[in-house]
């Protein structure tokens, strides 16, 4: 008799509807469009409820690196779960985790043979910096605690993540509840500051690392921690060799630890397994991965980092940090069958040539587009900047917010896209261009034809206004 009570939730979301409640109510402002409801996936594509195609432009937020339904990963996954979904690392120990622990650590080279696994990339900035920390005290180095990030950044949403997240618009809300901590300016390469070249800038910024840990008294550095390739808080801006090996430098002449945050540009996405292996003079002492590593499938972030790091510390009582999720078996299984995928099918040298294809589609929309202003990345990992003047890359009024109404008419023409305004617009607008990495040549002449005609809407739109 119970059973005949219990709705699906096809049932129970049609309910929901007719008596006009918000099915969503964490995340969604109040009065915003509704989205469509996921069908199902294959490959590059969605398909709503209503049958219609999306174009998947971004990887979702840029993770979904395999697509979906990739029938290995799947089997992958039925077969750990059948066998044991969970088991806690302080209970059992894991061959999934095992494996996966020795291909990531295989495929990141020397200097990150060992690999510790949570649930995402929150998760693991914050275990990166708790092991720095620990780290400090294994040298009798307790004064080490202050943590340098840089503006803009991102870092995640945690609280205490959200302390080296260099964006005003989050700090304003929670920052009686952070703690403050060191900043210094990322090196731009579109919109420099007055009397600034690309070059300068860099080394400016390069150098105001070391003018920070020198005020702020180096013995009481612990880490500098930045994105070799940024994410949403600077639209895949690429640090160069210059910069990327001073900060290595500056850092080794402080014992200043070095943190690649590596969330978005890891796991194959720029053409490389890290974005860090593109100069190999800058190499960090630990890296943080996420995303893409297990490509969507599951929860997953990483923290990389050398054995002899971490054998310090597991001689002085091991590290202390741990969650109820890390190193589950299934997710392992999972990560597994990600990147063994990946390397079966040569994705991450694709990233590298599709993404050179995809950049000079760009490139050609640029060319003939008023409000394209820049085109920026490396590998699949790339961004398009919205400006209202071309000529003096001016902003658009942040009341507008244009990256809003580009992705709101993308949506309508099929194509789903992922954007995150930081800081309030300060740094400027941009739209993340970051496909999947099974991606094909025609499938960039595809995704080229539809962004050039969601500029056209785009232009009509501000031309109307």
């Amino acid at each position: 008799m119970r059973q005949q009570n219990v709705q699906s939730w096809e049932e129970k979301l049609l309910g929901m509807e007719r008596l006009g409640e918000p099915v969503q109510v964490f995340f969604k402002e109040k009065g915003s469009p509704r989205l469509p409801c996921i069908s199902h996936g294959e490959g590059l594509y969605f398909w709503d409820k209503d049958g219609k195609k999306y174009f998947d432009v971004s990887s979702g937020p840029v993770a979904n690196n395999l697509g979906s339904g990739n029938k290995r990963v799947l089997a992958a996954m039925a077969a750990q779960a059948e066998n044991a979904a969970f088991a806690f690392p302080g209970q059992f120990e894991s061959e999934a985790n095992e494996c996966l622990s020795n291909l990531v650590t295989d495929l990141a080279g020397d200097g990150f043979e060992r690999a510790f696994f949570v649930s995402g990339g929150s998760e693991a900035v914050e275990s990166a910096t708790k092991l720095a920390r620990q780290c400090a005290l294994t040298k009798g180095q307790s004064s080490r605690w202050k943590v340098i990030s840089r503006q803009p950044s991102y870092h995640g949403g945690t609280l205490g993540a959200l302390t080296l997240t260099g964006d005003s618009q989050m700090r304003d809300v929670f920052k009686p509840m952070l703690k403050s901590m060191p900043k210094v300016r990322a090196p731009a390469t579109y919109r420099l500051p007055e009397k600034y070249t690309v070059e300068s800038f860099s080394r400016a910024c390069a150098a105001e690392l070391e003018d920070c840990i020198k005020s702020e008294g180096a013995e009481t550095v612990l880490a500098f921690i930045m994105e070799p390739i940024g994410g949403l808080a600077s639209g895949a801006v690429v640090s160069d060799d210059f910069y990327m090996t001073e900060v290595r430098r500056i850092c080794s002449k402080y014992g200043v630890l070095l943190i690649h945050d590596e969330v978005m540009s890891g796991a194959g996405r720029t053409g490389k397994f890290l974005a860090s292996n593109h100069c190999i003079d800058a190499q960090p002492d630990i890296v943080v991965l996420a995303k893409g590593i297990a490509a969507g499938f599951t929860p997953m972030g990483a923290v990389l980092a050398s054995g002899s790091l971490v054998n310090a510390i597991s001689s002085n009582g091991g590290f202390l940090n741990g969650f109820t999720y890390f190193a589950n078996p299934l997710s392992c299984a999972i990560g597994y069958a990600v990147l063994q995928e990946m390397l079966d099918y040569n994705l991450i040298a694709n990233a590298a040539e599709r993404g050179a294809e995809f950049k000079n589609a760009l490139e050609e929309l640029k060319k003939y587009s008023k409000y394209v202003g820049d085109i920026r990345g490396k590998g699949l990992l790339l961004a398009l900047e919205l400006v209202a003047d071309k000529e003096t890359k001016s902003y658009f009024d942040r009341k507008l917010n244009a990256v809003a109404l580009f992705q709101n008419l993308a949506l309508k023409n099929g194509l789903m896209i992922y954007a995150r305004r930081t800081n309030y617009g300060e740094f400027g607008d941009w739209l993340m261009m970051t496909p999947l990495l099974i991606i094909n040549s025609e499938q960039v002449r595809e995704l080229k034809n539809g962004l050039a005609k969601t500029l056209k809407y785009f232009e009509r739109c501000l031309q109307t206004d």
